[in-house]
């Protein structure tokens, strides 16, 4: 499994996570609301769609981290040096990751409970994405004096799996690259599309 330097692994989630924040506090939340819920095609999400589903997410996995860090904390696993991914962890992180430049990314199926509604309040769905950015930076600052492998997460859909912090944060963080992309498709596909109808 892959083996990384804690350190600067949080150092690289971190500057990702502020690159989510500045994209949304820049962009989709000075995006019309039109442009935020509009599909690009048959059941394809709206860059508000994709934010949401994000958002579904982020409000199981956030206080759970929370969680782990306070008992990681109140039992002294104080920071390693190095973080080594796990098994489940690491291939749900690899599941998440965009393909390589060029290639677009398998399509999977999002859960029911995560499967975004059409009708959205797209300010509110920004706003609270904003919020979980600005949330996630600070669970990441505090995760810098903990161990990374000893910190334990139930995963959302078989609570009874937990999986390595590290390997958490890791998902997480492909997971919304993942939806940011699709996001910026959605957002472009619309734009293509005003611009060959005027």
């Amino acid at each position: 499994m892959p083996v990384y330097q804690s350190a600067k692994l949080i150092d690289d989630l971190q500057q990702k996570t502020e690159l989510f924040l500045q994209q949304a506090v820049s962009e989709w939340q000075t995006m019309p609301q039109p442009k935020l819920l509009q599909q690009p095609g048959e059941n394809q999400w709206s860059v508000a769609q994709c934010l949401e589903h994000l958002n579904s997410y982020a409000r199981y996995y956030l206080p759970e981290i929370e969680k782990a860090v306070e008992t990681a904390t109140q039992k002294s696993w104080s920071a390693g040096e190095q973080f080594t991914a796990g098994l489940i962890g690491n291939y749900f992180t690899n599941l998440m990751m965009p393909e390589s430049k060029g290639k677009r990314m398998k399509k999977m199926s999002a859960p029911k409970n995560h499967t975004p509604a059409a009708s959205l309040d797209s300010c509110k769905v920004v706003s609270e994405f904003i919020d979980h950015q600005e949330k996630m930076l600070d669970l990441l600052e505090k995760a810098r004096k903990i161990d990374l492998n000893k910190a334990k997460v139930p995963v959302s859909i078989a609570k009874f799996i937990k999986l390595k912090l590290g390997d958490v944060f890791m998902f997480l963080n492909a997971h919304t690259l993942r939806h940011i992309i699709q996001a910026e498709r959605a957002a472009a596909t619309r734009t293509l599309k005003a611009m060959s109808s005027s």
